[in-house]
């Protein structure tokens, strides 16, 4: 019957022949889009993966807006706390140069009223410009040793002050973990 129908309409049978074809090449269409999508997918996951381990630089850095990937340990590391303590100043101190800051004055503290145990702070009062203070902030949180900023005090520059137009003064608090000289 169906061939008798064919018979008499052949336009019939090449518009649905034509509808057909056109029906498989979407579905095709589709799912090589779906598997291209898919892979996409798979490729960002890696690429957080990497960043995660440690393995590729963040996109951030990969522009030249700071270099913030740091490896190490998540903890301070030295054989004293004295040491830790140097070397928690020194990240903060290299941190407020590489934005073009200057520090003023420092502090650490090994033991104190603020300290909490196994943790070391920093007291540091900083001259930046105000474009690369969140620079900064970003450059000490999530780079490497863990580090957590306790207190953040902004002073807007003056005119009558002797700083540099643009420059802000930070009295910023900074702790990290010590691993206890293991």
């Amino acid at each position: 019957m169906i061939k008798h129908y064919i018979a008499r309409a052949p336009s019939v049978a090449a518009v649905a022949y034509v509808v057909l074809v056109g029906v498989f090449i979407a579905l095709a269409w589709g799912a090589v889009a779906d598997i291209q999508e898919r892979r996409a997918e798979v490729a960002a996951t890696s690429d957080v993966l990497a960043r995660l381990e440690g393995r590729s630089p963040s996109p951030a850095s990969a522009v030249g807006s700071i270099d913030n990937v740091h490896t190490g340990s998540a903890l301070l590391e030295g054989p004293t706390v004295t040491v830790a303590g140097a070397a928690l100043l020194q990240r903060v101190a290299s941190a407020v140069t590489k934005i073009g800051g200057n520090v003023l004055s420092s502090q650490v503290e090994l033991q104190g009223a603020e300290s909490k145990a196994g943790f070391i702070g920093v007291i540091a009062s900083c001259e930046v410009d105000q474009s690369a203070l969140q620079q900064l902030l970003y450059d000490l949180e999530a780079g490497m040793p863990y580090l957590f900023i306790e207190q953040l005090v902004v002073q807007a520059p003056t005119a009558s002050s002797g700083t540099e137009e643009g420059r802000m003064r930070l009295l910023l608090a900074v702790y990290g973990q010590w691993q206890g000289g293991q």
